[in-house]
């Protein structure tokens, strides 16, 4: 199974992303099974300016930074997410510069550790998105129709068996990638703000809740479901949860 997490070994540093450290400290702190690399860039004092996050999306690597770009600015009028400070291409791929936002991840060691604090968490902050975000003033759909229509451009093999997506139980704009890494958690263990919303667009919460609820199996272990769910506010669907695990595993 490919690897996303921390890099466990040495990564060679995009030149765009060396340019834009300068002689600022930079470091590794991600790495995704498409080859895009996360660096932190600073150590927040006396510079001015504080810590950066710059993403690294290699050519061919289907990563859109330029769409997460465009979600950030929109979505950042109404929940926290980082600010967007810059964005480039070059032949070699695109990068995108991000200020801090505080907070950790709630898969840091600390919170790992505390998987009922950082469950609880996942599920009241991912319920405050969705009502944060205005449905009729957002410009991104993240529909079946749209996820199935791209996976088939990208050339992946859509299942014949797939069935059609259950009715509609609420539209909120979704996160997209509401995995428990893109969560981050203050000293207190409260929810403050959410990372990596390169997918964000509309879609049935439970686009959302499926996958959020699965990443809790890959983070903490087994027994986790229901407590997010309970957090969120909302009972098991195991038909919505069933079809939008299914379709994530397939776009």
């Amino acid at each position: 199974m490919p690897y996303s997490g921390p890099p466990q070994a040495p990564v060679h540093v995009p030149p765009p992303i060396a340019s834009l450290a300068g002689d600022r400290p930079l470091l590794a702190v991600w790495q995704n099974e498409l080859g895009g690399l996360t660096f932190r860039i600073g150590d927040g004092e006396g510079d001015g300016e504080g810590r950066l996050f710059a993403k690294w999306a290699p050519a061919g690597s289907g990563l859109d930074l330029a769409a997460e770009a465009e979600r950030l600015r929109w979505a950042g009028g109404f929940t926290p997410v980082p600010r967007v400070r810059d964005q480039g291409a070059s032949e070699d791929g695109t990068w995108l510069v991000t200020h801090e936002l505080r907070g950790d991840s709630a898969v840091s060691p600390r919170w790992k550790a505390d998987p009922d604090t950082a469950v609880r968490a996942l599920g009241v902050g991912l319920r405050r998105l969705h009502e944060s975000l205005p449905v009729e003033d957002c410009p991104f759909s993240w529909s079946v129709e749209r996820r199935l229509g791209r996976a088939r451009r990208a050339g992946i093999e859509v299942p014949a068996d797939l069935p059609e997506a259950p009715p509609v139980d609420r539209l909120v704009v979704c996160h997209g990638d509401a995995c428990a890494p893109n969560t981050l958690l203050g000293d207190d263990g409260a929810w403050s703000g959410h990372v990596d919303m390169g997918a964000l667009g509309v879609a049935d919460r439970w686009a959302d809740l499926a996958v959020a609820t699965w990443s809790t199996q890959w983070n903490y272990g087994p027994g986790w479901e229901d407590l997010l769910l309970d957090a969120y506010g909302i009972a098991p669907d195991p038909e919505r949860i069933e079809f939008y695990r299914r379709i994530w595993s397939v776009t």
